[in-house]
């Protein structure tokens, strides 16, 4: 099989390595665990963070590496899903939360709350979605009361991903509901402030070492040094910020596609059917061939949107793109796995099983398929 094509230095293959031993003897001997408790341990944090897996492009002064090249972030994401291990919360914490704070927040704030988030003893989480808002930001009813020197917040959120270790809570809210998005805010909540409660940790289809969790805020005093960025800039921060999680959540499909393309072909190649492997009938090669190629073009799209990302140059039309199409193509990639594999596939001892059930989410986190064909639709002027 031809090479994939990479856009990955020397220095990256060896950041590559060393989080793949990460991977083999701290994640993969503890996930059955994990999806067992519906969360990871707070000591895979901890220790991710001592082995400089999370935060890199954290400034130096706060205690990260200050490498600003999301190549680094990409291989995180590739070897978590080359294990399938869906529990750390790592992506959502570096290439999502913490730029917020990185960007937005005072010298003040980033002293207060970067070094913690770089070790890992800090775990992060952001709450946009609500029970009657999701892709609709505009929609959000969680409200924050401007009382001098803090805000009360009040409100619920649903479907946080990292929601009950966080330690700290990016929220999304109205801090002047009269004045539509120019009234959105981002207040910054931390673990152990009076009102602040969460909810249970929901049961989901896949990823289930992942703890996911309704939060509840009620009467929750949050000073005004926890304001992240300007009063009522919240929802053009988070325009700003959301194509960057997307291209995260292509890169995580595509690496999820091209390890379901090897699982795949291990298991045509080994299993036999009427006296030969299943990969050398012509249904199966033609399959395979198909698999292949999807992976091949996935993988070069979004090599290029990397790219563009680390040259700045990343539109909201490109991030959507991306976005939309690779999550769907892994979803009809692993469902292809899935077949090939006959009842094997629908056995959870199978990687095949784990990666078609986890796979499911990725067209509906971070902004629905509908919804990312709606910013490229008006984009086009329709």
């Amino acid at each position: 099989m031809s090479e994939r094509p990479s856009i990955y230095e020397q220095e990256h293959e060896d950041f590559r390595s060393s989080v793949r031993a990460f991977m083999e003897k701290e994640v993969v001997p503890h996930h059955e665990q994990w999806e067992r408790d519906g969360q990871v341990s707070r000591e895979v944090w901890t220790k991710a963070g001592a082995a400089g897996l999370l935060c890199f492009d954290v400034d130096e002064e706060y205690g990260g590496a200050g490498v600003k090249d999301f190549r680094y972030n990409t291989i995180v994401a590739e070897e978590l899903a080359r294990v399938g291990a869906s529990g750390p919360g790592f992506p959502v914490h570096t290439d999502i939360i913490v730029p917020y704070i990185s960007q937005l927040g005072t010298p003040e704030q980033k002293q207060r709350w970067l070094p913690g988030l770089v070790s890992g003893e800090i775990i992060s989480a952001i709450a946009m979605t609500e029970p009657g808002a999701g892709s609709d930001l505009q929609g959000v009813r969680t409200t924050a009361v401007d009382k001098g020197d803090h805000y009360v917040l009040n409100g619920s959120k649903t479907f946080i991903s990292n929601g009950i270790l966080s330690d700290l809570v990016i929220v999304v809210c109205k801090t002047d509901p009269e004045a539509g998005h120019r009234g959105i805010s981002l207040l910054v909540v931390e673990r152990g402030m009076p009102g602040f409660e969460r909810g249970r940790n929901l049961d989901k289809v896949g990823m289930k070492a992942q703890d996911t969790a309704e939060l509840f805020f009620d009467d929750v005093a949050v000073p005004k040094e926890n304001l992240l960025g300007e009063e009522g800039s919240g929802f053009v921060s988070l325009m700003v910020n959301l194509p960057q999680e997307r291209i995260s959540i292509a890169a995580m499909a595509v690496a999820a596609i091209e390890q379901v393309l090897d699982m795949s072909l291990a298991y045509a190649k080994e299993r036999q059917a009427f006296g030969k492997p299943i990969g050398s009938f012509q249904h199966n090669r033609f399959l395979l061939a198909e698999m292949a190629t999807h992976a091949h073009v996935a993988r070069v799209f979004v090599n290029e949107c990397i790219l563009k990302l680390n040259a700045g140059e990343v539109d909201t039309t490109l991030a959507s793109m991306a976005k939309w199409w690779t999550t769907e193509l892994q979803k009809q990639v692993v469902d292809a796995g899935v077949q090939l594999h006959g009842g094997y596939g629908y056995m959870m001892e199978y990687p095949i099983a784990k990666a078609f059930v986890d796979s499911r989410i990725q067209t509906i986190y971070g902004g629905t398929t509908e919804i990312q064909k709606e910013i490229i639709g008006r984009s086009l002027g329709v």
